[in-house]
């Protein structure tokens, strides 16, 4: 499954991200698309969901990031 929140308001992405991030099972992933870097997500998954998260970077910038999140 791939999420791109580029188009979604910027208030409403982490709460979107955590809801499919939520929905997965352990070992599934979903490759988030985002016009940024995402690290400060990144951080607040790993605050959050500690000892859950699988984060693995696709493509860097400049315009477009892509990175697997995955549960475990």
């Amino acid at each position: 499954m791939e999420l791109d929140v580029r188009a979604i308001p910027p208030r409403e992405r982490h709460p979107k991200i955590f809801g499919v991030f939520d929905a997965l099972a352990p070992g599934e992933s979903f490759v988030l698309v985002n016009d940024h870097d995402p690290k400060p997500l990144y951080y607040q998954l790993l605050a959050e969901r500690p000892g859950q998260v699988d984060w693995t970077y696709l493509e860097e910038g400049p315009e477009v990031w892509r990175v697997r999140i995955g549960k475990k």
